[in-house]
């Protein structure tokens, strides 16, 4: 994960908007992918999708072409399936089957302004223990967009997310981070999943923030898969991810991504 703007940009009630119409369509997006996402789908089929989709409002795949060491990302979307973290690439091959989980996160371009955004979604039947992870992931996430408010600690919102997961014997990534969000995709600040109430910078109206827990069912060690991209837990277990765009305004928090 590459920051190109290391400056915190606080984003002008203009530049907002146009972030707040990528987030919608990105919001679609994935509230869409509940009906497509079913055993017998492949990975590839979800990166379709969601490009014909992103494409024909006119806006752009954010993450198509990335940069990073391993060269330039080739899809649309990251699909990880199971144990699978995140930056998963989507695969003809890789078939979906009734009690897999599988996270999808998605970003886009609308006028020079971008939106990111993840879910997990269980395939078929799924056990109890993938139900629970998905479950608090996503507690986790709301927990913490609760606290990013104007004149709290980034802390705060990072604390609140560690502490939801950890209570239930789950364990936050600590290798990956939330980020900034605005004319990139990746700015500051960097947003880690745990942390200590009343630390970190002081949040300020007009900061964009993408919040996005990572969660293993166990430990917190991830390590890189074959492919130089993919991440999955170094033990094995599910891992779940949720991410919502969030904007911090004069009147308290918008998920910009919510449907």
């Amino acid at each position: 994960m590459f920051f190109k703007k290391q400056n915190i940009e606080l984003k002008t009630v203009r530049e907002i908007e146009k972030m707040r119409v990528a987030s919608k369509a990105l919001g679609r997006i994935l509230q869409k992918l509940y009906d497509v996402i079913k055993p017998g789908v492949t990975t590839k089929d979800i990166d379709v999708f969601s490009e014909e989709y992103i494409r024909s409002l006119k806006m752009v795949p954010a993450f198509l072409g990335v940069e990073s060491a391993n060269g330039p990302f080739p899809s649309s979307t990251c699909v990880s399936i199971n144990d699978e973290v995140v930056h998963g690439i989507p695969n003809a091959s890789r078939v979906l089957k009734s009690g897999d989980i599988v996270s999808v996160d998605v970003g886009v371009v609308h006028e020079g302004y971008y939106a990111d955004a993840a879910r997990t979604y269980a395939v078929g039947s799924v056990s109890s223990i993938a139900n629970k992870l998905i479950s608090i992931t996503e507690t986790s996430l709301n927990k913490g967009i609760v606290e990013a408010l104007s004149g709290k600690r980034l802390g705060n919102v990072s604390y609140a997310i560690q502490k939801t997961v950890e209570d239930v014997g789950f364990s936050v990534v600590r290798d990956f981070v939330g980020h900034g969000i605005g004319r990139c995709l990746h700015e500051a600040p960097q947003i880690p999943n745990f942390g200590k109430p009343d630390t970190g910078i002081k949040l300020l109206v007009g900061m964009v923030l993408a919040i996005e827990p990572m969660v293993n069912v166990g430990n917190c060690e991830v390590c890189a898969a074959d492919d130089g991209w993919t991440v999955v837990t170094k033990d094995g277990s599910l891992s779940a991810h949720f991410e919502h765009t969030v904007a911090i305004t004069e009147n308290g928090y918008e998920i910009l991504t919510k449907v």
